[in-house]
């Protein structure tokens, strides 16, 4: 079967389904391809599904009118055409990689057997639906699951999993919980929240291997020497760009796909958005940018679609990507109980910008013990350049909107410390 369409889209995760439906929004038509078999859904919330909260259909994005099901093996940039596993054949004038990212899987001894690359049973990375469901289905009362990796993805696991009344151990080789997005502060609360949840957490410790029995996880061996005993392991050791279509078709590949400021690679006639992309150097992994990279796309396509040399200026009335200043937020939720330490009730996280302060920074920093709230921002030059805030983010869309904007602030620092205190609009 050979089709020809305009644009093409390959990946219906966030970023290509935000694409197809803004395309289709301003008049244009395109072909998005899908290699799951579920609806597209909001990886964002895989988490919740876990943990009970949403059924799978809640987490549904609006399907594409144009959606094919198959998995691209090959990008022929000669011919303008994609091919499909199924022998399958489209041709672009157009084409986007939107192809997200894979899970990391650590090099851990005993993880896959020399004649086969599948996961042991009961072994689950946790990116994917399918990766969702298989743990829901494996998860019981007193399971005794380890989730390797404390970064976002891991800490909303070992959440999820509790919630499900598994015995959870969650396992971070590095110093603290979220130490990419959090201060020491910030990473000690989330660090309580989730030993109030039954979770126990070992900091600075290095899984070694996992000992299987008949092809079935059964225990996770530390490097040293300790042993957990296992019936779930998840893998939360981060992700990686997933480009190698891209670099198969002779596409310019670093730690993703590099892209310019209109979000196209080397190849003119083929862009790149979300976790895949690389723009000015950096690959994001994060939904706010994956969305406003797909926004930014379908102006530029709904533009005369003339193929312009790769480094000209995007077309006219269309602007140009110039990065994403990405918040980070993540709610450990259940029920509606206040965040109060013991409580096991929800916690609230937000992120942004830089929390670390450097010589001549100012800080403010505000903690409350009692409810269980932690704030803190960092103002250079009379701008401020970020902020870690946990607990009650009643005050976190008025900081991030003077982030965002970089327009100096008061000299006195009154609106500042007033924004930090004032629960009342977000």
């Amino acid at each position: 079967m050979t089709s020809n369409t305009r644009v093409v889209v390959i990946g219906a995760g966030l970023a290509g389904v935000r694409l197809a439906r803004r395309l289709g929004e301003l008049g244009v038509s395109a072909v998005l391809v899908g290699e799951e078999e579920h609806t597209p859904y909001n990886r964002v919330l895989l988490a919740e599904v876990l943990a009970g909260r949403y059924a799978p259909e809640v987490i549904a994005l609006p399907t594409p009118e144009r959606l094919t099901r198959g998995r691209v093996v090959r990008i022929d940039r000669a011919e303008r055409q994609v091919h499909l596993a199924d022998g399958a054949v489209i041709a672009y004038d157009t084409l986007v990689l939107a192809t997200g990212s894979n899970p990391v899987l650590p090099p851990l001894r005993g993880l896959f057997a020399a004649d086969r690359h599948e996961l042991p049973a009961g072994v689950h990375a946790f990116r994917t639906m399918d990766d969702c469901l298989g743990l829901s289905d494996a998860v019981r009362q007193d399971t005794r699951a380890v989730v390797i990796g404390g970064g976002l993805l891991g800490v909303s696991a070992a959440r999820a999993l509790a919630e499900r009344g598994a015995q959870v151990v969650l396992a971070q080789q590095g110093e603290r919980l979220m130490e990419r997005q959090l201060d020491p502060s910030a990473s000690a609360l989330v660090l309580r929240h989730l030993k109030d949840l039954g979770v126990e957490v070992h900091t600075e410790s290095r899984v070694r291997g996992v000992r299987c029995v008949g092809g079935a996880v059964r225990s996770v061996e530390m490097a040293d020497g300790y042993t957990l005993g296992a019936d779930l392991v998840v893998l939360a050791c981060g992700v990686r760009p997933r480009a190698g279509l891209a670099q198969d078709a002779g596409l310019a590949v670093h730690k993703g796909v590099i892209v310019d400021d209109e979000l196209r690679t080397s190849d003119p006639h083929i862009r790149a958005i979300g976790d895949c992309a690389q723009h000015d150097g950096q690959v994001y992994g994060l939904a706010a940018p994956a969305l406003e990279q797909a926004d930014v796309l379908a102006e530029l396509l709904a533009a005369p679609l003339n193929v312009s040399p790769a480094g000209t200026a995007p077309a006219k009335g269309a602007a140009g990507y110039s990065g994403t200043r990405a918040l980070t937020r993540l709610t450990l939720a259940t029920g509606s109980s206040p965040a109060t330490p013991g409580s096991g009730g929800p916690l609230d996280l937000a992120a942004f910008g830089e929390h670390t302060a450097l010589p001549g920074d100012d800080v403010i920093q505000l903690t409350d013990a009692t409810r269980g709230t932690y704030r803190k921002v960092v103002v250079r030059d009379d701008r401020l350049v970020g902020g870690v805030l946990v607990g009650e983010l009643g005050t976190v869309g008025a900081l991030a909107r003077a982030w965002e904007g970089a327009e100096p602030l008061p000299t006195d620092g009154a609106p500042l410390l007033h924004l930090l205190t004032n629960d009342g609009g977000s």
